[in-house]
């Protein structure tokens, strides 16, 4: 039987144009804001995973191009990786002088205000999701408050979760394993190179 295929595509350069692959693809995933990737991996769009918190949040939800760019429109539903107890409870709080600007650590009622009145599915992810996924990082409670997951981690994960492997072939490109210094690149890296060597994801270069 031949598999279906699924592509996760990552914010980071793509070495040549994936356009063709990528919206012949059966599936495809995005994250927050893919500019690097514009005009090289298509449009198709399954699932767009944002995280509502935090100042990029703030950024793009006070930018209309954001809700105008081409990946948004083609997204069919919207995922927020982050749910606002794990927000609350775990994720950085801004300082006395960045709240007076405008500055909150949880944008998920905004989030879902304006991509609801665009039109778009919104799920957020049950706080069991963050937790679970930690615990498969092997990012323990007592380091929470210091590394949080990317939405990319999230993303292969809960994609694997819901696309058997004798029926999918799952596919990354994009990924660099690198940004903010509070993701646990090294833990992700480690976890996605495990699911490499056991066939259960490949790259595409």
């Amino acid at each position: 039987m031949n598999r279906k295929t699924a592509i996760i595509i990552g914010n980071g350069k793509l070495q040549r144009d994936l356009s063709e692959i990528v919206d012949n693809a059966e599936f495809t995933m995005r994250f927050n804001e893919p500019k690097a990737s514009i005009g090289m991996s298509g449009s198709r769009t399954d699932i767009l995973m944002l995280a509502a918190s935090s100042k990029p949040m703030q950024r793009r939800l006070t930018d209309p191009t954001f809700l105008t760019s081409a990946t948004f429109r083609a997204a069919r539903e919207v995922m927020l990786a982050y749910h606002p107890d794990i927000i609350r409870k775990y994720h950085p709080k801004p300082n006395f002088l960045s709240r007076l600007k405008g500055r909150r650590s949880d944008w998920t009622m905004r989030t879902i205000e304006l991509v609801g009145a665009a039109g778009k599915e919104i799920r957020i992810m049950p706080p069991q999701f963050y937790i679970e996924g930690c615990a498969e990082l092997g990012v323990t409670e007592s380091r929470m408050h210091q590394l949080f997951p990317s939405t990319g981690f999230f993303g292969i994960r809960y994609a694997l979760s819901q696309l058997p492997a004798d029926e999918w072939d799952v596919k990354l490109c994009g990924f660099s394993w690198e940004g903010w210094k509070r993701h646990a690149w090294l833990d992700e890296r480690r976890w996605v190179d495990d699911r490499i060597g056991s066939g259960r994801i490949s790259l595409l270069v």
